[in-house]
C-alpha cells in the first residue's frame, strides 16, 4: 500500500489501469496502453493493478469493475472511469493532467 502511495504522489501524472487476469476487457487494454506509452514516453507513468493480488487498494478506491482507468497527480485523483479507452482518448485525459 505504501509503495502504491508513492506511485500516485507524483508530480507527472500516473494513469492507473485496475485489472483482473480473468477480464476479457482487460485484455484488450494492455496492449492500447502499450500503444499510449510509446506515444507519452515519460510525461506520464503507467501502472497496472492486479485486483485480486491488491484487494486493499482496489478497496480503497472503490473498484467495482475492471477495466477501471484512475489518473492521479500529486496523489490526487484526476480522473476515474471504468471500460475500455483508446490510446487517443487516454493521451488527451493524460494532458490536461500535466
Amino acid at each position: 500500500m505504501n509503495k502504491f502511495q508513492e506511485l500516485i504522489s507524483q508530480h507527472k501524472p500516473v494513469l492507473v489501469d485496475f485489472f483482473a487476469e480473468w477480464c476479457g476487457p482487460c485484455k484488450m487494454q494492455a496492449p492500447i496502453l502499450k500503444d499510449l506509452k510509446k506515444n507519452i514516453g515519460d510525461t506520464a507513468s503507467i501502472v497496472k493493478i492486479d485486483i485480486d493480488k491488491n484487494q486493499a487498494v482496489a478497496e480503497q478506491f472503490g473498484i467495482r469493475s475492471v477495466p477501471t482507468l484512475m489518473i492521479f497527480k500529486n496523489g490526487e485523483v484526476k480522473w476515474k472511469q471504468s471500460g475500455v479507452f483508446q490510446a487517443d482518448e487516454l493521451e488527451r485525459l493524460i494532458k490536461q493532467n500535466i
